[in-house]
């Protein structure tokens, strides 16, 4: 059966249909371009790299995301027992407050992610604004004495709630937003020395495509001769770094930006929140070679002892 765009698969649940559906309908690509666009001009300055959680090492949202839910939760739960409306009011409160950081961290993840994570990621902070919306609502009503409607608008919202947390779960854990794309790097590349070419295959400065296992590797050759080397796919969506921008010591992903130190990959900005896995080089009879660092090398099938030869794929330039 071929899959084509609006027809279930074989064993295809219907839930999954209709989130995979959405995936793929464009009907709302203009509103993405215009709201990603305006949210990427903001002038946060370096307080996006604190949204975006390059200072936790994973994104923000996540973690933001508990305050409003526990509250709001916890508010249903006092709503059922009698006695217990001023706590659950606090607790409302409590959970809108906590929405607005949570919002922000999501919007600005949201504006650097790919176009179909974008549709998904859409209609999830429309489902997260109806809840907020409905818990407003809900807590006007609370504290003018109309309890009762109060507590219906504040499970609709929880409903919200939860329809957001469904989508929340199928951009992470189906599409893989916020994840870190080089994870697998030191569980896939065998321990030992790699030859990636010879030293004239690295104009000074160009950021060139090797691979080593698989495993696609940028290497760098500096003025005075060093050369260094990191997983080549960016830890933030997978983009190419090869074909990004090198300076000052850095390199520039082309997809969304992030700045990667080639000394040790760490990720001096972001969206990416994860450094790159950086590799051990050495130069020996004129040929580059380079190895995961001795620290990092996981246990592997091979062995401590087995080193695999390697050689560029067809992006590697020739001597």
């Amino acid at each position: 059966m071929s899959n084509k765009p609006g027809r279930r698969l074989l064993g295809q649940n219907r839930m999954l249909w209709l989130l995979d559906a959405l995936e793929r309908d464009p009907r709302r690509d203009q509103l993405i371009d215009a709201l990603g666009a305006r949210v990427r001009a903001l002038p946060l300055g370096r307080v996006r790299d604190v949204l975006h959680g390059t200072w936790l090492g994973h994104p923000v949202h996540p973690m933001a995301i508990h305050l409003p839910i526990g509250s709001w939760m916890s508010a249903a739960v006092l709503d059922v027992k009698p006695g217990r409306s001023r706590q659950a009011d606090v607790l409302v409160a409590l959970g809108l407050a906590g929405a607005a950081p949570a919002a922000v961290s999501g919007l600005v993840d949201w504006a650097e992610l790919r176009r179909e994570q974008q549709r998904v990621g859409l209609v999830h902070a429309a489902a997260n604004t109806a809840a907020v919306g409905l818990y407003g609502a809900s807590l006007v009503l609370r504290l003018t004495g109309r309890g009762a409607k109060g507590r219906v608008l504040g499970y609709l919202g929880l409903t919200a709630v939860g329809v957001g947390g469904l989508l929340g779960g199928h951009l992470a854990y189906r599409q893989a937003a916020g994840v870190n794309h080089a994870e697998e790097v030191p569980h896939v590349v065998r321990d030992g020395w790699h030859r990636v070419g010879g030293v004239d295959d690295f104009p000074v400065g160009e950021p060139v495509r090797c691979v080593v296992d698989d495993v696609p590797v940028l290497v760098v050759r500096e003025t005075g001769g060093e050369v260094h080397a990191l997983a080549e796919r960016c830890s933030h969506l997978a983009g190419p770094l090869s074909e990004g921008t090198v300076a000052d010591g850095c390199v520039r992903c082309p997809w969304h930006g992030s700045v990667f130190r080639l000394s040790d990959g760490w990720n001096v900005e972001g969206p990416a929140t994860a450094p790159q896995p950086a590799f051990d080089t050495r130069v020996t009879d004129g040929h580059v070679e380079v190895r995961l660092p001795m620290e990092v090398v996981p246990e592997t099938p091979y062995g401590s002892d087995a080193v695999a030869s390697t050689s560029a794929d067809g992006h590697r330039p020739s001597g």
